[in-house]
């Protein structure tokens, strides 16, 4: 009956929207190089750069949102570096993936070391302080959830709107998803499959980047080695689970971010009766039970995975 009770609280609702922020950001990313054909597995390491990157511009003097784009720019970086080698190229995207997340978070914990070298307890800066939404957060429940947030947590949610609109509504859009499903017809009306596939990679890693310092400028106030924390690996699977589609992919990030904040909370009110590790791993399972179940009936891009090479048939 306690647990029944947590989904009631104003206060649960409200961190399961904080906790779903990163993973918003990450699997929109992820859905954006997806929906152009590529598989970027290096969101792990580009959550990490984005971590670091826009941390340490705010504890340098930076301004915050600054540091936002600081991290976004250089997670498009790394994209563009994974774009040269997948789409240009054409080499595997897996491995070259698992090689952008291999550097961007060896570089990202190098970085910090060399300008940070005697620390030993992380430093801190001043984080995005919840907003207070006039009229919008005195609404009932509703208010409370939403509109007193993180500014990130805010913008997380408009891009969601902004991405859907854009892939369904515009022309770039309707480019883009057909460059993921068949680039021969997109080459056919004069179109770049390689610049398409190359922008695509590039915004979808800045997303992931600003994902990325949502954690440390928004949730947590420091950086430290690590707090990624498989966030990037959980992204790849929400976007199989929302069957590359933006408002199925918020669905899904809520669903695992309240699995998780409600293992917290069965965590402290069971003390040590059962081992902590078995709360940890429960909004794990439920993604990968989800995972198997939607996976069944997906409709993935049909060119994803697939290298263009201009002029073949």
């Amino acid at each position: 009956m306690e647990i029944l009770q947590f989904l009631f609280e104003v206060g649960f609702w409200a961190a399961t929207v904080r906790m779903a922020t990163p993973l918003i950001f990450g699997t929109i990313g992820e859905l954006i190089c997806e929906r152009a054909g590529v598989l970027n597995l290096g969101i792990e390491g580009i959550m990490a750069a984005g971590c670091m990157t826009g941390w340490t511009w705010v504890y340098f003097g930076g301004d915050l949102w600054a540091g936002v784009l600081v991290a976004a720019a250089v997670g498009a970086l790394f994209g563009l570096l994974h774009a040269l080698f997948t789409v240009y190229l054409g080499l595997s995207q897996h491995v070259t993936g698992l090689g952008i997340t291999m550097l961007a978070t060896a570089l990202s914990s190098f970085v910090f070391r060399m300008l940070l070298p005697d620390v030993t307890t992380p430093p801190k800066i001043i984080p995005f302080q919840p907003l207070q939404i006039p009229v919008l957060s005195d609404i009932p429940f509703l208010g409370e959830v939403l509109f007193t947030q993180s500014p990130m947590t805010l913008l997380a949610l408009l891009s969601v709107v902004a991405v859907a609109y854009f892939l369904k509504k515009t022309p770039a859009g309707l480019a883009l998803c057909m460059t993921g499903e068949n680039p021969m017809a997109v080459e056919s009306q004069g179109l770049s499959v390689f610049a398409i596939r190359t922008a695509a990679v590039m915004v979808g890693s800045a997303f992931m980047a600003i994902g990325g310092a949502f954690l440390t400028m928004s949730a947590f106030d420091a950086f430290y080695i690590g707090m990624v924390n498989g966030r990037g690996w959980i992204c790849i699977a929400l976007v199989v689970f929302a069957s590359w589609n933006p408002g199925k992919a918020l669905v899904g990030t809520i669903i695992f971010a309240a699995f998780d904040a409600l293992q917290m909370r069965v965590q402290q009110q069971s003390g040590m009766v059962i081992p902590y590790q078995f709360y940890l791993m429960m909004p794990y399972v439920v993604s990968i039970i989800a995972l198997i179940v939607m996976s069944r009936r997906s409709a993935y891009p049909k060119a994803l995975l697939v290298p263009f090479r201009k002029g073949e048939r």
